[in-house]
């Protein structure tokens, strides 16, 4: 066994670690296995676990040294020896408890959103990961105790020793921050942005070219089929076409407009934003009677759910304008590539208003602007309201907005007096509305002017409820009365509940009609109250829902 080995030993032994770390981390680590809003796979259980324990126990330790730095009175060492093996027992005891309870919490969530009952949380395996998150933990706090009494050391030597102290914990922290998220992060990131790019050029989907000339990616066309990129030959190729319209409703319907300008077509989000203007109206986009300006999420991707059947409603008389500013998933693009996501969103937006509001307001199409997710944070960001306040496009769709969309978050906060946080009611909603699976955008009081917000949210969304002030505070939307897709056996614990929400948002893993997965049905619903397309009634309403939820 080598030193590091043998450090870690001394470390992890239990005559070295503190007992009243191990009773909190042990609390932290059973609070970690009950419910949170979605179902939790079992690496990310065992990571949650793993740094809730340490978190627990990490809180422990402090306590205890301020304990002992106000020098408040201790137990003997044979006192403490046998309350420390008492505290190893019942931990113990709770963590076998808590263990062989998780498959009934995870029912819980599985049950409301239709899903079978899990086989099992295999406890043994849980306990493996979370024992290696805290091992790896305690590494790095060794390291960063040894950095710590290191460079105390050295300015002991020029300064007095408080001062010392203070300055080293401040170099400490420093240092282990430059490292970690100036070094390793941001290596990490343009590795996973060069192989996105590689995989966006290589990944041809077995897709050719369209021939009509009127398609993007055509011979005719100003974006080449290459400058596409993968997502954007997808979303002009795989779309309903007027034929299958035309069959579905009875009735001719005309050929959907697509328009997607790839992140390689052009250097600058502007000359993307040009081209993407002069390709929409190459193909007679400005001369259909609605139009929407589509912001994706981080790697280009437009739910097909959210496009597909507002071309149906609309019997193909509809343009759809979008352009990639990211080869990353939506979660790593929010953190390397927030401004660069709203720089590109308002480039279109501004170059497609501009155009549209100097066209006659008889000869126009309808705007609406659409999201999805990071793409709703975007297209929430790409407009400001006093520039299109004179003459104001139609209204926005925003599906599953992040819990960063400072409008979101605006009015939510401040909703009607007696509506719900996770569905809201904003002035009694003439302007914003709300909806999510149980609840339509019809069920406001309110006369809904010509300028509309609607948001489509679900309550077991985690990435819309996740909030960081979880770690010391109960969200307003785990108050009573909740959604009816939150498991009601759902507590908030501090430090703990702000965890369970972090590996939710991760991993997001739920059918589709909750957590971030939006069901195409409900966009229907969505579009059909905010656009408000002719010559639909319940029935034929409820044969699209039919046939897109077979599809999906």
């Amino acid at each position: 066994m080598d030193n590091s080995a043998k450090r870690l030993g001394k470390v992890l032994s239990l005559n070295r670690l503190s007992g009243t770390g191990l009773v909190l981390a042990t609390l932290f680590f059973a609070l970690s296995l009950t419910p949170s809003l979605v179902p939790r796979p079992l690496v990310a259980q065992g990571i949650v676990s793993g740094l809730s324990f340490t978190a627990g126990y990490a809180l422990g330790v402090i306590s205890h040294m301020l304990w002992r730095y106000l020098h408040l009175p201790e137990p003997n060492p044979t006192l403490k020896r046998y309350l420390k093996w008492l505290a190893a027992l019942v931990c113990l005891s709770i963590s076998i408890i808590f263990l062989w309870r998780a498959a009934e919490w995870q029912d819980s969530i599985r049950e409301l959103m239709g899903m079978t009952a899990a086989e099992g949380t295999r406890p043994l395996s849980i306990a493996l990961i979370a024992l290696g998150i805290f091992a790896f933990l305690s590494i790095i706090g060794l390291l960063f105790k040894r950095t710590f009494k290191l460079l105390s050391h050295k300015l002991a030597h020029i300064l007095p020793r408080r001062t010392a102290y203070v300055l080293g914990t401040v170099a400490s922290f420093a240092l282990f921050w430059m490292v970690i998220e100036g070094v390793l992060f941001t290596y990490a990131l343009k590795v996973a942005d060069r192989s996105y790019q590689e995989m966006d050029e290589i990944f041809q989907d077995d897709l050719d070219p369209p021939d009509d000339p009127m398609k993007p990616g055509s011979a005719d066309s100003l974006i080449s089929w290459e400058a596409l990129g993968s997502r954007g030959r997808r979303f002009v190729t795989n779309g309903p076409t007027g034929a299958e319209i035309s069959e579905f409703l009875g009735e001719q319907a005309l050929e959907p407009v697509r328009v997607y300008v790839g992140l390689n077509a052009a250097d600058t989000p502007i000359e993307r934003a040009q081209l993407a203007l002069e390709e929409l109206i190459r193909v007679g986009g400005f001369e259909r009677s609605t139009l929407v300006l589509a912001t994706p999420t981080g790697r280009g991707w437009i739910d097909p759910g959210s496009q597909d059947p507002v071309e149906y409603l609309h019997r193909g008389d509809i343009a759809t304008v979008a352009a990639q500013y990211s080869y990353l998933p939506s979660h790593l693009s929010l953190i390397s590539e927030a401004e660069y996501g709203v720089e590109n969103a308002r480039a279109l937006f501004t170059t497609i208003y501009e155009y549209w509001s100097a066209m006659p307001r008889d000869q126009r199409p309808k705007l609406y602007l659409f999201g999805l997710s990071l793409g709703a944070l975007n297209s929430d960001l790409s407009f400001d309201l006093y520039d299109i306040i004179n003459d104001p496009f139609h209204g926005a769709l925003w599906a599953g907005p992040p819990f960063r969309s400072d409008t979101w978050r605006n009015v939510t906060a401040d909703r009607d007096p007696g509506s719900p946080a996770w569905l809201p009611t904003f002035h009694n909603g003439n302007v914003v509305r709300f909806m999510n699976q149980y609840q339509g955008l019809d069920e406001a009081t309110g006369k809904w002017r010509n300028f509309r917000i609607a948001y489509l949210q679900y309550g077991s969304d985690p990435i819309t409820f996740f909030e960081p002030e979880a770690f010391w505070r109960e969200p307003d939307w785990m108050r009573d009365p909740r959604a009816p897709d939150v498991s009601p056996q759902l507590r908030w614990y501090p430090v703990v509940t702000m965890l369970q929400l972090l590996a939710d948002l991760a991993t997001s893993s739920a059918p589709s009609g909750f957590g971030h997965e939006i069901a195409a049905k409900h966009y229907i619903d969505a579009w059909v109250a905010l656009s408000e397309p002719p010559g639909w009634n319940e029935q034929a309403l409820q044969r699209l829902r039919d046939r897109f939820t077979q599809r999906h």
